[in-house]
């Protein structure tokens, strides 16, 4: 279970609560940055974040890195692990180019280049190959959508990939779909109408929560701040 971080405070309330590693999200990142969530960041800057988080907590830090900030790989390994980081997600939207996403073979190489140099640094760093399938097409059937996610899975899987993350997948039975197609571990999202017991009976390997959780701090404060201002200061402070 993962929660996402997007700073140094957020990442210790995570650890604090006690989950067993941590997570940042990119669109939370951006977010709070006052950036846009598309790959556009300076790469300096998302690792500056994850160099921060990395130093104040203890637990495995794994990081949204978009599609890689048109680093090469010995550029994205060396700076991830210099930051602290034992983990990332890399997309397959295409941002720069005509297409909704990368073609799957191009993308397939560039994973497996970051796993070449992740093994050539002496440290096998996990692979998280995210598929945007069903957020890049929303007008396709989820028939359609679950053929190109299990044909790239494949791809990325064969590439090197540790875990495929189709981003948006939270229901059981397409959990459980992908995991007997795949043999492999599987990253899906939270919803509120189902639990986390029933994805983990899916078969799903990790779960995580993405931008949600920045989401639900800013609606809370949100509600507390309309408190205050009605002046009600208790319940800003409860």
């Amino acid at each position: 279970m993962l929660v996402n971080a997007w700073d140094v405070a957020s990442a210790k309330q995570i650890e604090a609560a006690g989950c067993a590693a941590i997570a940042t999200s990119s669109a939370a990142c951006a977010a709070v940055l006052g950036m846009p969530d598309d790959n556009t960041m300076a790469p300096e800057v998302a690792l500056g974040i994850f160099g921060r988080i990395a130093s104040h907590v203890s637990v495995p830090l794994t990081v949204d890195f978009e599609g890689g900030y048109n680093l090469s790989a010995d550029e994205l390994v060396e700076g991830l692990l210099s930051a602290g980081v034992v983990g990332c997600n890399i997309e397959d939207s295409d941002y720069a180019g005509a297409g909704a996403l990368v073609d799957s073979d191009v993308h397939a190489r560039r994973l497996a280049d970051i796993r070449g140099a992740a093994l050539a640094s002496g440290v096998d760093l996990v692979v998280n190959a995210r598929i945007d399938t069903f957020i890049r097409y929303p007008e396709r059937s989820i028939d359609e959508s679950m053929q190109d996610t299990i044909r790239r899975a494949r791809a990325y899987l064969d590439a090197g990939a540790d875990c495929v993350y189709p981003i948006r997948v939270t229901q059981p039975t397409l959990v459980g779909e992908l995991v007997a197609a795949l043999d492999a571990p599987v990253n899906a999202n939270i919803d509120p109408a189902v639990g986390i017991e029933a994805l983990a009976a899916a078969g799903a390997a990790r779960v995580s929560v993405g931008p949600t959780a920045l989401s639900a701090v800013m609606r809370d404060l949100r509600r507390r701040t309309a408190l205050l201002l009605g002046g009600d200061v208790g319940g800003f402070l409860a």
